[in-house]
């Protein structure tokens, strides 16, 4: 896989075509699990695992599948490949997955999975396959992660707790208290806020989008208004 080709898919997956943030896939579980940075980031791994094994396999079969179940079989290869990710839940993370709870079988609905099946896996190579869910599983991580960390630090005054539930206790050590003695504060906690808070990153991605393009426009006019016609008469020998 040539390099523009793969900058091409990671610009795709983390910025432009983001699931979270501009096809507004999986928002679901999105807003309903992501309390705290622990909870996304379990739901954001598992989303990913997902994503890289369903692009992989179906690229593998994607020339030996008939049109008229291609599908029905899609759908298979993601319920497996999702019970296989709750099973390597429940055995290594199973407080976590105690937390999130129905939000783990329910990525075999997850639109953003089924889509780039579909869309890419398909109609691709295993390698480029593979490099597209990583990426789109890695954009839809990130939304999460920062989702995650405004609801916790304002409904919690914390960051980063309970991260031993993914690293071990090891990692208990790695929660900062923002505010000591904080009052929770509930509306952040709850999942209105959770609309709140991603209509904010999506807002802030907007404004981005647009001083880029605004940037671009004013580079391309310099161009423009800086060339010279030249015009050359008689002839040339």
């Amino acid at each position: 896989m040539a390099s523009s080709e793969f900058k091409a898919l990671a610009k795709n997956g983390l910025w432009d075509n983001n699931p979270a943030l501009v096809q507004l896939l999986g928002l679901c579980p999105l807003l309903a699990v992501t309390g705290t940075v622990v909870n996304a980031l379990g739901l954001g791994l598992a989303t990913t695992l997902v994503l890289v094994s369903s692009n992989i396999a179906v690229s593998s079969i994607r020339n030996f599948v008939a049109e008229s179940i291609r599908l029905p079989a899609f759908v298979m290869i993601i319920a497996s490949l999702v019970t296989c990710a709750e099973l390597l839940m429940k055995a290594y993370t199973y407080e976590l997955y105690q937390i999130l709870g129905i939000f783990i079988p329910l990525i075999v609905t997850n639109c953003a999975i089924l889509g780039r099946a579909d869309a890419y896996a398909c109609k691709n190579p295993i390698l480029p396959a593979a490099t597209d869910g990583l990426m789109m599983g890695i954009g839809f991580t990130l939304v999460l992660i920062l989702l995650g960390g405004m609801r916790e630090a304002v409904g919690q005054g914390t960051l980063f707790s309970n991260m031993h539930l993914i690293f071990g206790p090891a990692a208990v050590a790695w929660e900062l208290v923002l505010i000591d003695d904080y009052q929770n504060f509930l509306f952040a906690i709850l999942p209105p806020g959770a609309f709140v808070a991603m209509g904010l990153i999506i807002a802030g991605k907007n404004i981005i989008d647009q001083r880029i393009e605004t940037t671009r426009k004013l580079r391309e006019a310099k161009v423009v208004s800086g060339s010279k016609r030249v015009r050359v008469t008689g002839k040339i020998a």
